[in-house]
């Protein structure tokens, strides 16, 4: 087989690749627990993992020993026939979140989308708001994936400048703040509230505490859908199993992603009860791999994994201890502003200086070793996967502070 370098693929990649992405100048050929290779052999710390879609580590044995059985017996039948691991795997979800139903799909947009179109349903067929007239609250900053619908609702210019005419029937309000969202709940047309509840694109935004728990009330009390996008923030990243466990709060709608399939392939679910999930009919939803036999079983395995490791556990034990030798790293880099999170979904905010900025961090952190990336200029998000050790975090504080000192 030809040998290619780093530099050969990144000129292949940007003469025949769509440019919808900027990536580091690193070219990955390998995965092995928190571990990255790249074709030139050289090692890295992932402190991305995939945006926490792989929680469970790169190529877990297990979840690749299901996939590969799997792959030899059935990977698709469509939804126009039954399968054995679908059935047993709604099963084993809605009973893991205490839901009645599971609508399966492949990616986190599609999710989304599924969780929008579930609330409109619910809104005119349950809640009895006039047809058409559905209006759904989402939230400044927000990030819940790149279709026309979902950037209909971004206040993020890159994400929907030139992209109009726009999907109606929506309110945006601020994050993180309930008396918003209580006043936006005065219009008798509002079906639902959707929130990320730590928003992770927007640079890892931890809400206060006891917000959720507000914005659930408040949306019980107007007979309004709680819908939680937990993409990125459920499956054990932020040191429960789902963030809104911190708060006590079961949204009506819950939308899984990206660690459901650990790093596998395209996996995500809807959770929602049957007043909600039984208005949508056969015929009305659906996608051709949604639910196929090869993603359910991958699923399943990798929940298992998270509960059987203790990684949710393992992720606030270990989140605790990279923001306290963070926060220690501020005393001596002026530009270190602010760290932040919760469990193993964490940022720093770094102020430019002598021309560097974000950007120049991750590509000396990626000389040394560990791979991280900016988003919005002046933030780095810090999420490794949740197997890690606590002498990796170490030596991985160790690259993030070297590459500091040499970077400013």
């Amino acid at each position: 087989m030809e040998k290619y370098s780093s530099k050969q693929l990144i000129e292949i990649d940007s003469k025949y690749g769509a440019h919808n992405y900027h990536p580091l100048p690193v070219v990955l050929e390998r995965g092995e627990g928190v571990y990255v290779w790249d074709v030139e052999g050289k090692k890295y710390f992932d402190f991305l993992s995939a945006y926490s879609a792989v929680n469970q580590g790169h190529c877990h044995p297990r979840i690749v020993k299901v996939m590969n059985e799997q792959a030899k017996t059935l990977t698709l039948t469509s939804r126009a026939f039954y399968s054995k691991a679908l059935s047993l795997f709604t099963q084993y979800i809605t009973n893991l979140f205490g839901y009645d139903k599971v609508l399966m799909m492949n990616s986190g947009a599609e999710a989304v989308e599924t969780a929008l179109k579930l609330a409109r349903k619910w809104a005119y067929q349950v809640k009895g708001i006039p047809q058409y007239e559905a209006k759904i609250i989402t939230c400044e900053n927000n990030f819940h994936g790149r279709t026309i619908t979902i950037i209909s609702f971004s206040t993020d210019p890159e994400a929907n400048t030139n992209y109009g005419p726009f999907t109606p029937g929506f309110i945006t309000i601020p994050y993180n703040n309930t008396s918003a969202l209580e006043n936006a709940l005065k219009d008798p047309s509002v079906a639902a509230f959707l929130v990320e509840p730590i928003q992770g694109e927007a640079g890892v935004m931890v809400p206060d505490d006891g917000y959720l728990k507000k914005c659930y009330d408040l949306c019980k009390e107007n007979n309004v859908l709680f819908i939680a996008d937990e993409i990125q923030t459920g499956l054990a990243r932020t040191g429960k199993m789902l963030a809104c466990d911190y708060e006590n709060i079961h949204p009506d709608i819950l939308i899984l992603g990206k660690a459901l399939s650990g790093g596998m392939m395209p996996i995500s679910a809807v959770l929602a009860n049957d007043e909600i999930m039984l208005t949508i009919k056969p015929g009305q939803h659906g996608s051709t791999f949604g639910g196929n036999p090869l993603a359910c079983a991958i699923a399943t395995e990798a929940l298992n994994v998270l509960i059987d490791e203790k990684l949710a556990d393992r992720a606030a034990k270990l989140g605790e201890l990279l923001r306290t030798e963070l926060i220690k790293m501020q005393k001596d880099f002026d530009v270190l502003k602010i760290v932040r999170g919760k469990g193993l979904l964490n940022a720093i905010v770094i102020e430019p200086k002598n021309g560097k900025e974000a950007w120049d961090l991750c590509l000396k952190m990626a000389e040394y070793g560990l791979l991280a990336k900016p988003t919005h200029q002046h933030i780095i998000r810090f999420a490794p996967p949740l197997i890690i050790t606590e002498d990796q975090i170490l030596e991985s504080l160790e690259i993030i502070n070297r590459a500091l000192k040499d970077t400013f």
